[in-house]
């Protein structure tokens, strides 16, 4: 039987409340409809916290393979200095023309 990558008793506690936070937010995720919107965007904030006290190492990126839902508020966090560091390339590289396409059509409209 395969461990879950981030149930390790021998993980740094600075871990334990992200954790619980991500798996919450996992299952609101897969149950929208069980909060409130204050409630998800203040789960969010929690996370958000969270990671900002946190540096990138191997513990902190299992946590962030685990829940796929806190790995999108990791990457948002760090799209600045990092770009869309969690997803694959190919995703990321669409992503950007996609967005520069829809920037020049927004000026062409704009200058119209």
């Amino acid at each position: 039987m395969q461990e879950h990558p981030v149930i390790n008793p021998l993980r740094p506690r600075r871990l334990d409340a992200l954790i619980a936070l991500a798996h919450l937010l996992d299952r609101l995720e897969k149950q929208p409809l069980t909060a409130s919107a204050d409630q998800y965007r203040l789960l969010v904030q929690r996370i958000q916290n969270e990671l900002a006290t946190m540096r990138f190492d191997p513990q902190l990126d299992a946590v962030l393979t685990a829940f796929p839902a806190a790995a999108e508020i990791y990457e948002n966090l760090s799209y600045e200095w990092a770009g869309l560091c969690r997803s694959p390339l190919e995703y990321s590289a669409r992503t950007e023309l996609l967005t520069k396409q829809v920037l020049r059509d927004a000026a062409r409209r704009a200058d119209a």
